[in-house]
């Protein structure tokens, strides 16, 4: 499908082999800060200012992120002069290889199509993509032997450094792999976490990006001539000393040893930040405080769409998984009631179970919330796969109960006759666009009108000296009349029990 009239970076030419989606990508989440110089201020007698005050939060992380630009079109006889995400000075040279095994062939070149747009996040050129079509991977190479060599032989002719593989490899599939190709191999799941670990900022995300990187890790620990299989017993001990000497204990055991201490210690961190984030969680629902949550495919929109309800500032940008650290704000309907509107973390394809392990702490918001916002890019050539990979999600965290309204996003790019199939295959949606703010408001009001309803109706007499059970009742409750008479503020309305229990005093 193409999306001519789309705004944004130009998609991967994959040398026609993902011809029938050229274009998809383009996302009008990207932003880019301005490079501009810092201003000279002649009252600070030459000092550079910091940064502009009015700058969000979100603005502030994307510059940050591109502060290496890539020079286009330069070139010395040794190195390219490159960028790609902060850290990175060379881009890594990859190739894509993948096997489709069910499905049709637009899913088999739109999964292509994702993996080439996760190997450009990952900070990657993307030479060549090639996939086949198997009834189910070959167990010894994933691949099969003959496309290993027809594989060698194109890393050979592009001089690829590395071959990202579309699925999630067995140890010894790797293995095999690296020893016939003879360049690094990766799969899926390394992939996003190497993303994941670029992008995490928090303490918390950081923790449980390192997490599921060590828990994916431990079972593919390998060396280089057998180096990881040697002994160390007896008085060589290899250094270990007390502990490591009698029977003799091999390297990679001793690593393993060494990775399951770590995720001990990572699992401890996570346990006492599980139990802050408890707290907070407790303290809304003891206030009766509604939580709505945005989540969705990555990059379908959900960030631009919490700046658009709440002015939160968060980071935007055209990538998949840009943003991984969760953000709650705190807002208000139009009557007044106050709830919480919370970003999540991105879903995708085949989402690596160690990631929805180690982020189970962060997706329990979703599970707990009174209201999921299921963000969707309608401007997507498989929408309806999009919405079917985050339902699996959903139900792997045992969500499917929370009410869900879809917000099919990106209108202004979107195919109008998709948004017509979506509408009738889910009904319960409403359309917008967080790029223009088309239908934001009806979004909104279709937030507040699902909102949980205070249980506990009432009818009070509050004298002027309690004006704040009425600013309580403003904010936690629904007011069906209020009335000013000579013996103070007539109420009646709906509350949560701990209010009206407070009110019952009151009552008339």
């Amino acid at each position: 499908m193409s999306n001519a009239h789309a705004t944004g970076p130009e998609p991967v030419d994959l040398s026609g082999a993902l011809a029938a989606t050229e274009g998809w990508g383009d996302d009008y989440e990207s932003g880019y800060a301005d490079d501009d110089a810092p201003a000279y201020d002649p009252e600070t007698d030459g000092w550079l200012r910091e940064g502009d005050p009015e700058e969000t939060v979100g603005e502030v992380d994307l510059a940050a992120r591109h502060a290496l630009r890539r020079v286009a079109g330069l070139r010395t006889e040794l190195e390219d002069i490159t960028e790609v995400e902060y850290r990175q000075l060379r881009l890594e040279r990859v190739m894509l290889v993948g096997v489709w095994t069910e499905g049709t062939e637009q899913d088999a070149e739109n999964a292509m199509a994702e993996l080439a747009l996760l190997a450009e996040t990952a900070g990657a050129e993307v030479l060549d993509a090639i996939y086949q079509r198997r009834q189910k991977p070959d167990p010894a190479t994933y691949i099969g032997r003959g496309k290993v060599d027809a594989v060698r032989e194109m890393v050979e002719a592009n001089g690829a450094d590395t071959v990202i593989m579309d699925g999630e490899l067995a140890p010894s599939q790797l293995r095999n792999l690296e020893d016939k190709i003879k360049v690094k191999v990766v799969d899926r799941t390394a992939l996003i976490l190497d993303i994941f670990a670029q992008h995490a900022k928090s303490k918390e995300g950081q923790a449980q990006v390192e997490l599921a990187q060590l828990q994916y890790m431990k079972q593919r620990l390998r060396g280089w001539g057998g180096n990881l299989s040697r002994q160390a017993g007896g008085r060589v001990a290899g250094g270990e000393g007390i502990g490591g000497r009698g029977p003799g204990e091999t390297k990679i055991e001793s690593d393993r040893r060494r990775i399951n201490d770590k995720i001990a210690k990572l699992r401890r961190e996570l346990k006492e930040m599980k139990g802050t984030r408890e707290t907070k969680r407790a303290n809304r629902k003891r206030h009766a405080v509604p939580s709505v949550v945005i989540a969705g495919y990555t990059n379908a929109g959900k960030s631009s769409l919490l700046n658009k309800l709440t002015d939160a500032g968060v980071l935007v940008e055209n990538a998949l998984f840009a943003t991984l650290d969760p953000t709650t704000r705190r807002t208000t309907t139009a009557d007044g009631r106050e709830y919480t509107m919370s970003d999540t973390v991105g879903f995708v394809r085949h989402l690596p179970h160690q990631l929805v392990e180690a982020f189970r702490s962060t997706l329990e918001e979703v599970a707990d919330a009174d209201l999921i916002l299921h963000v969707v890019d309608g401007s997507h050539p498989d929408p309806e796969g999009q919405i079917a990979s985050v339902r699996e999600v959903f139900a792997e965290i045992e969500a499917t109960g929370v009410p869900e309204l879809i917000v099919i996003n990106k209108a202004d790019a979107a195919d109008p006759l998709v948004i017509d199939r979506l509408l009738r295959r889910e009904p319960h949606s409403v359309v917008v666009s967080a790029r223009t703010g088309a239908g934001i408001a009806d979004a909104l009001a279709q937030v507040e009108s699902e909102l949980p309803r205070p249980g506990v109706e009432f009818s009070v007499l509050l004298p002027y000296s309690r004006g704040d059970l009425v600013d309580r009742i403003h904010r936690a409750g629904e007011i069906a009349t209020l009335e000013h008479t000579a013996d103070g503020t007539l109420v009646t309305g709906r509350a949560n029990e701990d209010l009206a229990g407070e009110l019952a005093a009151y009552a008339v």
